[in-house]
């Protein structure tokens, strides 16, 4: 879309729409409309041959049909010319329907089996149709013999003198009259919102075809002799290249070929599973059976032998270790069947990227969102742009759509200065294949950068570079330098005009075309991905659902403008790492045999800046390298909230689709009235009726939408039969019928005849603040509301409705992002997901309670439940981490005198504890270091920040009290982890910082008393301090974040120096707190004086 570069803004209203920095002269002008011959069906223009010949559909009459309705048309349809219903013969490069068969010399084994073809004919591309009559494509309308309207013909009959053009009772005198887009406002009664569809006549009879006998048989469509010869010809050479490849092998130095890698390579699957070597998972899992047996014997043993003299103790510890075992439960068995999975990044190219063609791969809008731009710096939301627009994929397939949801000017002028570098940078980028492609992380990489680099040239440009970049940068600091003190009038723009969004609770929405636009090109005159600023209206009394709200608006403003069908969606603060990372997830996406089923593809977060002790468990290693992989090899993974790419379909709230079965191979070999074979076929009957209550049970689905707008324009009472299925539509989506027609096509795309000025007007309407009253949005549509962490709620939602995820481990890391990685900034990113958590776990879409009878699998049902009570752990685990410090201090124990059984069990207990850890490190690839550190952080967080989470949470939802988190910091300036010691003080630290010193002073009271008592209480001292140095043990990075940094003496030093002069001090001065303090006690002498 052409907006020459100027700043929209509109109102919810719609009343208020602004080209804000535009003089007189300039204008929004329209795209310019193809030329050529038109569909008469759908009003596309029809493709051109390979011979450079138009598409012609019909040898008789030459009626214009483009390729997609003419294969529609035979798939679906009647078959027949809509002009002379000649039946359609089959072209080469069409798939087979039904009829064929008695064609002779119709064959085509050359394309009969191009998969990848067959499925972009999907009857949905009709919903193009229906988008173009909604914006008015002047096309001119003809008198067509089949009674189809097209979507010029619905133009003139659908726009009457009532409904104002551009509507709201306003025209734009700028725009001509021909290009202004019919939108219907949901105030004005007047208008039928009809969508064109061409409906095929079922009445319809095919006459016999007469063959005039003096006519060549290629008029017919038949092969002559030559081609008859030709064909068998490129058979034979066909089988003998095969032949050579299954017996002799292939090498491709002796036989080069160019058609055998695309009948080798093209056809074969753009991925494939690696399940875990048997060798590393059926010990696991025998160690995991194991394990369950060891506990019900340890709760048989614990149960059956109470603590008589400290019953209270036992008590709380039994039910603390029940809760432990379930929750084990929960996060153990979706683990059962890890895999791995590997892509094929070549076969994706070889089918989808043929030389001297188009590239045929799908289109992705890139979603970046940020808030607040003194929290989350410019510059590194720069990065993540500038690495997004140089990724290695088509550029006209690539948008970049960035969410301002604070209406900050110095977002947007970060973004105009980034606009103006990516002219530099992304040439560069592609020219030398750099990567990391986000210029602050490649200059400071410490590696050879010449490694692998022949270019002369390539030194002298990345110098220069390296000082653009740091211009760029000064730049970018001065914006930031700038925006410390708001004037009190507020912002102003270059020309003048204020900045609508001053106020930033109540302003109009904000779209700014950067990039992408006519005559915005790089130094090298190479086309540019789009880049687009939006910032949704925001107004008192909304509730804008912050993270969850803007990512919907996002959807809907990306499919007005661009329409991708696939959907990336990164943090700020997360660049791309891998310049492939796109096409690894189409390797999944756009396979043909299992990609339509596929709802998203999730890659793991690998972080940057994070010291190499990882003293908080920042990387999350074990969630991302073990739990994860064991979710992919049942329904998949999580969502986790960025690195993530939809399929826009499956955001829309549609229904996985459904793969029929084929039908059951029966037994001949008995007669058909055998008892048998009749309860068989009785069972059948069954399946297939039940199988029909389903399919007219998913209405959701595209299909039936389509059908559903069918039996509207085709009812008896045509006013009310037509409005029910847009009304239905709009209720799901919206009141935006450009963007309801959208919804309705599959494979993405925008009408090539759809003006600016209609594509902005509906932008800004989609992206008001009541745009979503009253619809599906954020209930069954797009980001589930309801939760701080709306990422867990939206992939379940995706996962009840039968589809299934991937997870893609690519071998460079495809996404980096910035960690907090001070104590307190961790502490409060984990309050906000254990916040998410426990909402999700008391409201409607709990996992254990939510979508059952629907395609969740029990697992992974498991898992959602386990990622929605963990919080509830924190109870458990604080009273288990106070129990050992109570015991030493009292002198009690949670265990009687244990036996040489009971002993035994412990014993197993603790080991198969540990082997069970151990496998799950091998074939997960986990280090023990991180492994160490996610069980200390599991500590800490869990007596800290899930404890407050847990309070929060249920003050929130049965008290009505909001609790707000803050953004966590993305990064420092002062030197390499300088945040690391920083010390912020909150609540947080309380807790475990009253575990700390109860159980030292535990620990120092224990001993001192085994001391004064002599050897016999040294024996119950071991289990009681055996607890308690555990606790202290998972404690230690908090004491370390406490302690802060030590310039001269170890953190560790001054801890142990602590704990051994007070031991020493004590033993010194025999002191014995449990002893009365009164008179001295005398003891008989065992001597006889006398």
């Amino acid at each position: 879309m052409d907006t020459k570069g100027r700043l929209v803004a509109g109102s919810h209203n719609r009343n208020e729409f602004v080209l804000i920095n535009a003089d007189e002269i300039a204008r929004v002008t329209s795209v310019k409309e193809l030329s050529g011959q038109i569909c008469q069906i759908c009003g596309d223009e029809i493709e051109i041959s390979l011979d450079g010949e138009p598409f012609v559909a019909c040898n008789e009459c030459a009626f214009p049909v483009c390729r997609p309705c003419y294969e529609y048309e035979r798939r679906e349809g009647n078959q027949a010319c809509p002009q002379c219903k000649t039946r359609y013969k089959r072209i080469k490069g069409c798939p087979r329907v039904e009829g064929d068969e008695e064609e002779d010399g119709a064959d085509d084994l050359e394309n009969e089996f191009d998969i990848a073809s067959q499925d972009r004919r999907d009857p949905h591309h009709i919903a193009a149709a229906m988008l173009s009559a909604r914006l008015n494509i002047n096309r001119g309308s003809q008198p067509h013999v089949s009674g189809i309207s097209t979507p010029a013909e619905f133009d003139a009959a659908s726009v009457a003198t009532e409904i104002p053009l551009l509507t709201y009772g306003e025209e734009d005198a700028g725009i001509s009259s021909d290009k202004h887009a019919l939108i219907v406002p949901p105030f004005m009664s007047c208008g039928k919102r009809v969508h064109p569809m061409p409906v095929p006549d079922p009445s319809l009879t095919l006459p016999p075809r007469p063959m005039d006998p003096k006519k060549d048989l290629a008029d017919y469509g038949y092969g002559t002799v030559a081609w008859k010869e030709r064909m068998e010809d490129w058979k034979r050479k066909q089988n003998e290249k095969l032949q050579v490849v299954k017996h002799e092998g292939y090498n491709r130095d002796e036989f080069e070929d160019p058609d055998l890698p695309v009948m080798d390579e093209g056809r074969q699957p753009l991925s494939r599973k690696l399940p875990i070597p048997s060798s590393k998972i059926n010990p696991y899992r025998l160690i995991i059976l194991l394990r369950l047996v060891v506990l019900v014997l340890f709760f048989h043993y614990r149960i059956l032998h109470p603590v008589n003299d400290a019953y209270v103790l036992w008590l709380l510890s039994v039910i603390c270790e029940i809760w432990f075992a379930v929750s084990w439960i929960l996060d153990q068995f979706p683990k059962w069947c890890p895999i791995e999975r590997e892509t094929y990044l070549d076969r994706l190219s070889l089918r989808y990227e043929k030389e001297g063609k188009p590239s045929e791969l799908a289109s992705v809008d890139i979603f970046v969102s940020t808030v607040d731009p003194l929290k989350e710096p410019p510059l590194i939301t720069a990065n993540t742009v500038l690495s997004i627009l140089s990724v290695d994929y088509p550029v006209d397939k690539v948008a970049c759509y960035v969410s301002d949801d604070g209406a900050a000017m110095l977002t947007f002028e970060a973004l105009s200065e980034t606009s103006e570098f990516a002219r530099k940078w992304v040439p560069f980028c592609k020219k030398f294949s750099i990567e990391p492609r986000a210029p602050e992380w490649y200059f400071s990489q410490k590696v050879d950068y010449l490694r692998d680099k022949v270019d002369p040239a390539f030194v002298r440009e990345r110098r220069a570079m390296k000082r653009e970049y740091e211009e760029f940068k000064v730049r970018i600091n001065g914006l930031v330098s700038t925006a410390q003190k708001v004037p009190e009038e507020g912002w102003t723009m270059q020309d003048g005009t204020p900045w609508p969004g001053n106020n930033i609770r109540d302003h109009p929405g904000m779209i700014q075309v950067f990039l992408g636009h006519d005559g915005v090109r790089d130094i090298e005159g190479n086309e540019l991905p789009r880049l687009i600023y939006v910032s949704r209206e925001k107004r008192p009394g909304f509730d804008h659902h912050k993270k969850a709200g803007a990512m919907n608006a996002l959807v809907r403003v990306s499919a007005i403008i661009s329409n991708a069908p696939f959907l990336l969606n990164v943090d700020c603060d997360h660049y791309i790492n891998n310049s492939k990372a796109l096409r690894e997830a189409m390797c999944f996406m756009m396979d043909t045999i299992s990609g339509k089923k596929i709802c998203y593809v999730q890659f793991p977060q690998r972080f940057d800046g994070i010291d190499r002790h990882d003293r908080y468990s920042n990387r999350n290693v074990v969630f991302f390298d073990i739990n994860m992989k064991g979710l992919d090899g049942i329904q998949g993974p999580i969502y986790v909230g960025t690195g993530c790419v939809f399929r826009r379909q499956a955001l829309y709230g549609y229904d996985a689709p459904v793969k029929k079965k084929p039908p059951r191979r029966t037994c001949n070999c008995l007669p058909k009235w055998c008892c048998c074979c009749c309860c068989r076929s009785k069972k059948k009957n069954k399946k297939s009726k039940s199988n029909d209550k389903k399919n007219n049970k998913e209405v959701t689905k595209q299909i039936h939408a389509l059908e559903n707008i069918e039996e509207g324009i085709e009812g008896i009472d045509n006013e009310k039969s037509s409005l029910m299925p847009q009304i239905k539509f709009e209720k799901k989506f919206g009141q935006s019928p450009v963007f309801i027609a959208s919804t309705l096509m599959e494979d993405g795309g925008v009408p090539k005849g759809a003006t600016t000025a209609s594509l902005l007007k509906e932008a800004i309407h989609v992206i008001s603040c009541g745009y979503e009253d009253k619809t599906d949005w954020g209930k069954e549509v797009g980001w589930i509301y309801g939760s701080v962490t709306e990422d867990i709620l939206t992939g379940f939602k995706m996962h009840c409705h039968g589809w299934r995820s991937v997870y893609c481990i690519p071998k460079r890391p495809a996404f980096k992002g910035s960690a907090p990685i001070n104590l307190s900034d961790r502490l409060h990113q984990v309050l906000r997901w254990a916040l998410g958590s426990v909402e999700i776990f008391l409201s409607r879409h709990c996992p254990i309670s939510y979508g059952y009878g629907c395609g969740l699998k029990p697992l992974e049902r498991f898992s959602y439940i386990a990622s929605v009570v963990y919080p509830l752990t924190s109870i458990p685990l604080l009273i288990y981490c106070t129990l050992p410090a109570v015991c030493l201090l009292t002198g009690k124990f949670i265990v009687p005198e244990i036996s040489n059984y009971a002993s035994l069990l412990f014993m197993s207990l603790f080991v198969v504890i540990a082997v069970t850890s151990i496998l799950e490190m091998q074939w997960g690839g986990v280090g023990i270091h991180d492994w160490w550190r996610n069980e200390q952080f599991w500590v800490i967080g869990g007596v800290s920040s899930h404890l407050f989470a847990l309070f929060q949470g249920l003050l929130k939802v049965l008290a009505g009290v909001n609790t707000n988190f803050t953004v966590t910091s993305k990064g420092g300036d002062d030197g390499e982890f300088s945040e690391l010691y920083l010390f912020k003080w909150t609540s947080l630290l309380i807790p475990p910082m009253t575990l700390l010193i109860i159980n030292v002073i535990g620990v120092i009271v224990g001993v001192s008393d085994a001391i004064s008592n002599g050897y016999d209480s040294w024996g119950p001292l071991f289990g009681r301090l055996f607890f308690a140095i555990w606790v202290i043990v998972h404690l230690y990075p908090f004491l370390k974040g406490l302690m802060g940094k030590q310039d001269r003496l170890p953190t560790i030093i001054v801890v142990w120096s602590i704990l051994l002069a007070s031991i020493l001090s004590l033993l010194w001065a025999r002191v014995n707190p449990f002893v009365s303090k009164g008179d001295i006690v005398l003891e008989v002498c065992g001597l006889d004086c006398d």
